[in-house]
This record gives C-alpha cells, structure tokens and sequence, in this order.
C-alpha cells in the first residue's frame, strides 16, 4: 500500500513539473555586443583615476554602480581619463557604453 502512495506520488511530480516546463516560454536574448579593444586601468584604483581605452576611440558613456545597484558616479567620456577619486573603498560594477555596444565590469577602488 505505502509503495503503491510512492509510486503515485512520484508520478504526480512527474506530471507537474514536466507540465511546468513546457508551459514556460524562454525569453529571447538580448544582442549584446562588447566593445571591441576595451581596456580600463588600473585596477584596483588606488589614485583616484582611470583610464577607459577602445580601438574606435569614441565617446563613452560611464555609469558606477555600487554593490545595491545604485549609480553613485556617472559622465560621458570623450578622453581616455576619468576621475573617480570620490568613491569610497570597495567594490563597484562600471558599465561602459561606446555607440550601440556596452561592457560591464568589474571596479575595485582601493
């Protein structure tokens, strides 16, 4: 009797979960194109600036998050230099978009 509640059991999480993920659609991917020849220095920042480079050299538009998703530092860069000297110690996510392709990273500022 207990085996014949087992058996069933198990067949209802069959059924229910393989019912499930049928009925989820998958969500199409995004296009997201990296910058070709990014390159950011120094990392960890350690005196209060960093330099953002890319083969097509065009202006950039920098966001800082911080680790709660929050902007604390944001410009748009056309030389290579940016000062970020007023951000506290810890660790930070830089999101960097030139034209129609972005990067995210990671920034540690010591």
């Amino acid at each position: 009797m207990v085996k014949n509640y087992a058996y069933s059991f198990i067949l209802l999480f069959l059924i229910t979960f393989s019912g499930n993920a049928q009925d989820s659609k998958q969500q199409p991917k995004t296009q997201d194109t990296t910058i070709e020849g990014l390159n950011f220095y120094p990392n960890p920042v350690s005196n209060g600036k960093i330099y953002i480079t890319s083969k097509l050299a065009l202006t950039k538009e920098v966001t800082i998050y911080d680790v709660l998703g929050k902007i604390v530092l944001q410009a748009n860069l056309s030389s290579k230099e940016m000062n970020v000297s007023s951000l506290s110690p810890g660790v930070y996510m830089i999101k960097i978009k030139e034209g129609e392709a972005t990067a995210t990273r990671k920034l540690i500022v010591k």
